[in-house]
């Protein structure tokens, strides 16, 4: 790389230059698949800094892959094309609170969990909960455009966003929105640019929108002994009147890799489970909570289980959290696909799944956000396997082949990146590729910012090895 001494130049302290062949293997991987080795780290702790590295990449045409932890599950950060990884992980100091204006004003390195709990100190709540928020910074979430639990009820990353600090990919600094909750001038390019997975530009400041928190919440588990009925009862809550402020589902095969991985007396019998919070004012939640046992019992539930305090929902909430540790011990590679259907085809969803699973023979795990529709099909293989990871990868194309089919689309919380590249034009079309591609062009002509992510390159497929 030409430019190197250039880039390298840019940091205030030469620490933040990370060139060594291990720390270059360490930035090769994120929590999905593939090892791409970039040429240089770098990690800028400010908006100048930041300025600077682009500026000079654009004119010598270096790649350039924006990164907070690595969470990312569909290769977000990966330098497939070589290049520069920035590191923001490091530049978490800016946190602040602003009460009279419900407001959170943050720098990328910090972490999302730590944003909620900032807020909370003033009555305040920052919404979106990806389950990685206590090691996900907030950079990583505004790129991929991060949901969570809370979804259902509070809607995801995008909608608490109401103002950016971006580097453009010449290297220019803009801002855009502001601190108001309303903003109607000119194009919205906060919305553009969240989500746009870091393709568009490099958020160095967000103004998030915060809200009231409620002052009570009560949680039930919901055993069914069939899992397409647990489908029908998430529709028949939503239309019942009532709005859980989370709504998950998790089937027979988490119930008993949780169980194995730390017992919690589960109903291990079931076919599937759903675990639903209800929050607001207390009397009103209790009563909500009669509308939903009768709703459930009615659509087929064994039983309707209400934690009686505090301690009891967060054992209850212990059981999902632990699906993802507990089902890696089944063998040791995790596809964790986010196939989002609409509401009324999740029944659907799970018949397809079923037969997806039968057909290619693969440990096919389901659970997430079922209250929304994210679904989150996990198979659960060992990469060292070669033909299981062929019928793997088959697998997986069918599961968003029939989230679209049904109207649903191919990521509804982590995003596109490399992983899921190859299946886009089946969702939006091939005319709605080339308008996302104009605009990918009009933003960066000399393809700067995280190239190789979103759009599929010719000859492309889904690949889960490293071969």
């Amino acid at each position: 790389m030409e430019c190197r001494h250039e880039l390298k130049a840019t940091m205030k302290d030469p620490k933040r230059c990370l060139e060594d062949a291990a720390d270059l293997y360490s930035y090769a991987y994120d929590a999905s698949f593939g090892i791409f080795q970039p040429d240089l780290v770098l990690q800028p702790m400010s908006t100048e800094e930041t300025a600077a590295i682009v500026k000079i990449a654009n004119i010598h045409r270096v790649p350039l892959y924006p990164r907070g932890r690595g969470t990312s599950l569909s290769g977000g950060p990966l330098a497939v094309h070589g290049g520069v990884v920035l590191d923001f992980s490091l530049w978490d100091q800016k946190l602040e609170i602003h009460p009279d204006d419900m407001i959170a004003i943050v720098s990328p390195g910090v972490l999302t969990g730590s944003i909620d709990t900032a807020a909370g100190k003033h009555g305040l709540m920052y919404p979106p909960d990806p389950s990685s928020a206590h090691v996900s910074t907030i950079g990583g979430n505004l790129a991929e455009n991060s949901g969570g639990p809370r979804g259902l009820k509070y809607g995801v990353t995008k909608d608490y966003v109401i103002g950016l600090e971006v580097v453009t990919p010449e290297g220019e600094v803009i801002r855009t929105g502001g601190k108001t909750v309303k903003n109607v001038t000119g194009y919205d390019l906060t919305k553009l640019i969240v989500g746009s997975e870091g393709t568009l530009g490099i958020v160095t400041e967000a103004i998030l929108k915060l809200i009231p928190k409620p002052v009570a919440t009560k949680t039930a588990l919901v055993p069914f002994k069939d899992l397409v009925d647990s489908g029908k009862a998430i529709s028949k809550i939503l239309t019942s009147g009532i709005l859980p402020s989370k709504m998950e589902i998790m089937d027979q095969s988490s119930l008993l890799a949780v169980e194995e991985y730390e017992p919690l007396g589960l109903p291990i019998h079931a076919e599937a489970v759903l675990l639903l919070e209800l929050d607001g004012h207390p009397e009103a939640i209790a009563q909500e909570m009669e509308v939903v046992e009768k709703v459930c019992l009615d659509a087929g539930a064994e039983e309707v289980k209400v934690a009686r305090d505090a301690i009891e929902e967060r054992e209850l909430w212990k059981a999902r959290k632990l699906v993802s540790p507990a089902i890696v011990k089944i063998k040791p590679t995790k596809i964790s696909e986010d196939a989002t259907v609409p509401r009324s085809k999740i029944p659907e969803m799970f018949r397809r799944l079923k037969i997806i699973r039968d057909t290619y023979g693969v440990h096919l795990v389901v659970f997430g956000h079922a209250g929304d529709g994210n679904l989150h099909p996990n198979i659960i293989a060992d990469q060292r396997d070669a033909e299981e990871m062929r019928r793997v990868e088959e697998a997986v194309g069918e599961i968003f082949k029939a989230a679209v089919e049904l109207g649903g689309t191919l990521s509804g919380e982590h995003g596109i990146g490399v992983m899921k590249s190859p299946f886009m034009e089946m969702e939006v079309g091939k005319e709605g590729l080339d308008m996302m591609h104009r605009i990918k062009r009009a933003w960066d002509p000399n393809n700067v910012l995280n190239p190789g992510k979103i759009f599929p390159e010719p000859g492309q497929r889904l690949v889960l090895s490293n071969e």
